[in-house]
């Protein structure tokens, strides 16, 4: 399933994401994702495992230009140049001379006009055909309608926290109105017990509703919402480094959600965050290096 982005690029709407994939298990997931029939990866300079990405990447065997690519600038190298060098770093370490999305991964609204010049840099990258699409992470509607105010070119994609439990309507609304494409990150609730994040959390994958759908289908809760992804439209990158549930979440093409589950899933939001507050300043993490090589 391929979605189009607002500049005729097409992407696959699902991916493998590699957050927190530790660089020695992310080659082997990457090429075990590309086995199962992914051909989209999302990963990030903050993350730590781009080399690893590019190493899964020529392993499997499968033909770069059927790969589509996806990365982000860290904080630490906003800034139109700098984040023109952000791009040959992570080329270098993805092996690859062109990248099919890039995109800034915090709004950093505590030095909203390096995120400009920044997001200024993408559009150069873009004109130069450095980049095939370009957009943001973490970006909610104040920081869009900003950006947007200061820029040329409409960003193709907003990857956000957003699972059954924290859906971001609002986002997603604005999202739609301006044509970007909403991109899912922890798309089956997994920043819900992540380590680090509150041990008091629900964890999404033994809510009652899931489950109560995923029994009927004969599939796992996972498999329901990242079809309830699908089916409303959205891009989702699930993370794992796990061959059977990597191979289990790509299996999400041959069942359908009724309307009526679609809206039991829809009714389980919270509105409540699990990940970090976007516009919160976090100084020391953003100040984090990424290494050249």
């Amino acid at each position: 399933m391929e979605l189009t982005l607002n500049n005729g690029v097409t992407m696959p709407a699902l991916g493998l994401g590699v957050f927190q994939s530790p660089p020695e298990e992310t080659t082997a997931a990457v090429e075990a994702a590309l086995a199962a029939g992914y051909r989209h990866i999302d990963t990030a300079a903050i993350y730590g495992n781009e080399r690893e990405v590019g190493e899964g990447i020529r392993r499997s065997g499968v033909d770069r230009a059927d790969v589509f690519i996806e990365t982000k600038v860290w904080v630490s190298d906003f800034g139109h140049d700098e984040t023109r060098h952000a791009w040959e770093k992570a080329v270098g370490k993805l092996g690859v001379d062109q990248l099919d999305l890039l995109i800034l991964h915090q709004p950093a609204p505590d030095r909203f006009e390096k995120t400009i010049a920044a997001y200024q840099g993408l559009q150069t990258l873009l004109a130069e055909g450095k980049v095939r699409s370009i957009g943001v992470s973490n970006f909610t509607p104040r920081h869009l309608e900003r950006l947007l105010a200061e820029t040329d070119v409409v960003p193709a994609v907003n990857q956000i926290e957003l699972h059954p439990y924290f859906a971001q309507h609002d986002v997603q609304a604005a999202d739609a109105e301006h044509g970007i494409l909403t991109q899912a990150w922890s798309p089956i609730g997994g920043i819900t017990f992540y380590p680090g994040w509150g041990e008091d959390r629900k964890n999404v994958m033994e809510d009652a509703t899931i489950g109560e759908i995923a029994r009927a289908h004969g599939r796992s809760p996972a498999q329901v919402m990242l079809r309830w992804h699908l089916q409303e439209g959205r891009s989702a990158i699930p993370k794992s480094v796990n061959p059977g549930r990597i191979a289990e979440n790509v299996a999400v093409f041959d069942f359908e959600l009724s309307a009526d589950e679609i809206a039991a899933v829809d009714a389980l939001d919270t509105g409540l965050r699990s990940g970090p507050d976007p516009d919160v300043a976090r100084e020391e993490r953003f100040a984090v290096a990424i290494p050249e090589a």
